[in-house]
Order: C-alpha cells, then structure tokens, then sequence
C-alpha cells in the first residue's frame, strides 16, 4: 500500500521532549550520561529520535516534520537536529507533559498550514514490520481526510495484559483478518490495573501506541476542550514570542489521560495487526525486543549488572 513518497497536505511532529525517567537506569549505562531515551543509541548506532526521523521519512516532505524537544537537552537534539531549519525545532521553555507538547505544534502549525492534517510520533518506539507502519500511517491518513470531526489513533493488537499502557476499546469488534479496520472508540483506558488489562485483552481491545492523526483544527477543538486554560496561555505565548512565561504557568498535563481518556466520542481507531510495535519503555522491553529482533549492539555486551529478560 505504502506509496513511499511525501504525501501532500500532510505534517509530522516528533515529540522528543520528555525526560526518559523510566528508561534512566538503562540509557545512563549505555551512553555515560542522562540523556533521554530519545537521543540514546539503544537499538543500534543511531538514536531512537534518529531512527524515528529514518521511518518515517518517505511519507513526509523534510520541510513539513518538526520536532518537539526541551531547551535543557540542548546538548543532544542540537547534533540530532541540526540539518532541521531552526523553525523546525520547537524547545520548549520545560517539559509540561505530553498535551503542552502537542498543542505547541498545532498551534505553531495553525500559523503554517491551517488546513494541514498533522501526525504525531512519539520516538522511543521499535516496529519489526516498518513498511507495514507506513501502510497504516497512509490508511490512518485518510481516515483523518474522511473523518475531519475525529483524531484518529493507532491501535496495535494486544499479545499479552500489559497494565503500562493505555488501552483503546472500539464501539464494533476488530476481526483478525481486519488488518486496517476502522472503528469509533467506545471507552480509552488509561494503564489499567492487570485484571482489567486481562479482560481487554479477551475483549479484543488495542494498545494505545499514541501516534495520533488529525486535522489541524480538530486538535485545537479537542485540546480547548480538555484544557482551555493551557491553550489560552500558550495562545497568547506564541502570539507575543514568549514561551518562557506562558510555561511558566502551565502544569504539566497528559494527553492520555487528559484529553483522549476524557473525549472517546472524537476518536476514531485504526487497528495495526502486523507491524509489531513496542514502547520502549522500561528495560524488560529493550531487552525483550532485543532478543525477538536479534539485535546486538554495541553496549549489550559491556553492560553488568543489569538483568536481560529473554524475550516471551
């Protein structure tokens, strides 16, 4: 399906402004530092935010990606980001969380590109399957085109009750020969505790991989909604170039929780069945994805003292 070519109308943003704190313990015996996961070198010789930039390269011109960092890792994104135009790169003031992050985008993209339709990657992702990612990015897509009301969200099949991610339970049931099935959402679950995570799973419910697509206006609509105060301040911020003080006002707020657990009724969900995704977030999974892919970097061998779950 992949076209593998820019597809117009459409931007990227990458969010690689958070800390890493989960993945602390492993990224520090890594690279010798605390750089976040973001910039860490864990699955090869290029950073996560790097091999992030690489995967989804033929779906997006290289003047419609911008990256969303924070002033403090300066010393890290500056060499990651440096062929980016300076207006590509977004350092925001603090880390204030997930929803903060997004809406400076959109609202920096409101000014570019009104009517662009915006995808959002995390990166500090894995995907065994990359051109099967691509497909569903490109189906994704157009169900935004098709569906300007909704945020769409990419939804991996669940193999085990995993209680650290958010859980998306769609309204109509998602078949395994529906590879790209689209569905509105009935309820988003927010890291459940392991019981319910097990009644999800039997249910058929999906995996919250937060790559979130949509309309440029629809963002704003749904993140006025969930946190009006926020938008206002950074409104205001990037009208008068002065994120430092809007910043300073706003406390930190997940678009999980926040905004996708509180508004199921604008999200649609598009199941990904095949490309195999995996959060990196926590060391059991670096290294569980590490022995399923057989990858073996540079540092695996030097590190002691660390304890490598084989893979389930």
């Amino acid at each position: 399906m992949s076209q593998q070519r820019p597809i117009a109308g459409v931007w990227g943003v990458l969010l690689a402004g958070g800390d890493g704190t989960r993945l602390q313990s492993l990224t520090t015996r890594i690279e010798g530092d605390t750089r976040p996961k973001q910039f860490c070198r864990i699955l090869g010789d290029k950073s996560l935010l790097t091999q992030t930039r690489r995967r989804i390269s033929p779906l997006f011109d290289p003047g419609r990606v911008i990256a969303v960092v924070t002033r403090k890792h300066e010393r890290f994104y500056s060499r990651e980001l440096h062929d980016l135009p300076q207006t590509a790169v977004v350092a925001q003031p603090e880390n204030r969380g997930t929803v903060v992050a997004i809406a400076t985008a959109i609202l920096m993209l409101r000014d570019l590109d009104a009517d662009a339709i915006v995808t959002a990657f995390p990166c500090d992702h894995h995907y065994s399957n990359e051109a099967a990612f691509l497909d569903v990015i490109e189906a994704g897509i157009i169900a935004a085109r098709n569906n300007s009301d909704a945020i769409v969200l990419l939804g991996a099949e669940a193999t085990y009750p995993e209680t650290e991610y958010g859980w998306i339970e769609p309204v109509q049931a998602l078949g395994n020969g529906a590879r790209l099935a689209l569905s509105r959402v009935r309820q988003f679950w927010e890291k459940p505790i392991l019981a319910t995570a097990s009644h999800l799973q039997r249910r058929g419910c999906l995996w919250n991989t937060f790559v979130t697509i949509g309309c440029v206006s629809t963002f704003i609509e749904v993140l006025c909604q969930a946190a009006p105060n926020a938008m206002l301040a950074l409104s205001g911020g990037i009208l008068e170039n002065d994120l430092d003080s809007c910043y300073r006002s706003i406390p930190s707020i997940d678009f999980s929780r926040d905004v996708l657990a509180s508004q199921p009724g604008r999200l649609l969900v598009i199941r990904d069945a095949v490309s195999v995704w995996t959060d990196l977030g926590n060391p059991k999974r670096v290294f569980n994805t590490l022995a399923r892919e057989r990858i073996a970097p540079a540092w695996l061998e030097s590190i002691r003292g660390v304890e490598t779950p084989v893979a389930s």
